[in-house]
């Protein structure tokens, strides 16, 4: 029989004027064919499809103070769009290091840095976890700038095939390096159910924790997978239906939330590469170096908090924030995904 050719398919279009689904949004996700979607969708106080967002940008510059020919890292890339404008400081002189363990998000930023005119005499990009900068700076030398954003970026939040967001129906993944280590559904496979109770009160204060891991060892002793968002959401949401009607919905958004992110700090070991990371800091900064740290939850916060007092009353930081920067006001009406966000800062004595 002779091969037919295969039917040609229309790309899915955008039903009515706003889109729901990820791929709905080809217009979002081609910000150089459809400059005025992505500006009508920012002026909106949205982020667009495949986007993120930086936070605090002017806050980081400010402190910074970045001067052409000074040697800088970004910890975390993401999208770039702190790398890009700390380049920008630079005025191609010196040179920036760019950290990221999202082998497919990275080779896109890296791109993208590319055609704005940032090539490898002043930008170098690896795939790396920060919780390694003590093998970087052998290579390198030592910094005068380092700034590191722990936010889970944009473009991996929204699409639905990372399994990030129990807004959409996806597998149950969570792992920023989809490469290395085991998914979240995997991982629920083996847990107990103190275990579980244990990780979602201590990576995200989960006031059910309880009763959302009974849940789930509940469901899956029925022979029940939880092998994507849609399922974990069910689950929760099964777990808090004796909370009062109206106070339904609104808890379960929130616990689901909760319950993501503790998952995804879990399986990325998320607070013992921040641990590693603060510790090997001070090491890699020149004297009077500077660092800066955008922090997203309580757990993170904390974590920078101590790690800057400690060695400031060791006479390692000469200076610290006393006091966490917020994102302004207009910001977080702008961008909703910055009203959580912390920034402390250190300077190297």
């Amino acid at each position: 029989m002779e091969n037919q050719e295969p039917k040609h398919q229309r790309r899915v279009r955008y039903k009515g004027t706003h889109p729901r689904t990820y791929k709905e949004k080809y217009k979002e996700l081609q910000p150089e064919k459809y400059a005025d979607t992505i500006e009508k969708v920012i002026r909106k106080g949205g982020t667009p499809a495949g986007m993120h967002i930086s936070i605090c940008v002017q806050e980081i510059l400010d402190f910074l103070q970045i001067q052409p020919g000074q040697q800088g890292l970004d910890a975390t890339l993401g999208y770039g769009g702190h790398s890009s404008k700390m380049l920008e400081c630079l005025q191609q002189k010196g040179h920036l290091y760019a950290l990221d363990v999202d082998p497919i998000e990275m080779k896109k930023t890296q791109a993208r840095l590319e055609g704005m005119g940032y090539g490898p005499d002043i930008l170098t990009v690896k795939q790396m976890n920060f919780a390694d900068i003590d093998l970087l700076v052998q290579e390198t030398g030592k910094f005068d700038f380092v700034l590191a954003d722990l936010g889970v970026s944009s473009m991996q939040i929204d699409n639905p095939e990372r399994g990030f967001t129990y807004k959409q129906e996806g597998p149950l993944d969570l792992r920023l390096n989809p490469e290395k280590g085991i998914s979240a559904a995997e991982r629920l496979k083996d847990i107990s159910q103190a275990e579980l109770e244990g990780m979602l009160m201590e990576n995200s204060d989960e006031p059910y924790a309880r009763e959302i891991s009974m849940a789930i060892l509940s469901e899956q002793r029925k022979g029940h997978v939880i092998d994507t968002t849609t399922k974990l959401k069910e689950v929760i949401e099964k777990a808090l239906v004796r909370l009062p009607k109206e106070e339904q919905k609104e808890a379960v958004k929130k616990s689901c939330a909760r319950t993501f992110q503790a998952l995804r700090i879990d399986v990325n070991s998320e607070f013992e590469v921040l641990e590693a990371f603060l510790e090997k800091l001070p090491r890699i900064l020149k004297p009077q170096g500077r660092v800066a740290i955008l922090t997203f939850h309580s757990g993170e916060d904390r974590m920078v908090k101590k790690s800057f007092q400690s060695f400031y009353r060791e006479g390692v930081y000469r200076d610290i924030a006393k006091e966490v920067i917020r994102p302004s006001k207009e910001e977080c009406n702008q961008n909703s995904r910055a009203r959580s966000t912390k920034m402390r800062w250190a300077i190297k004595a």
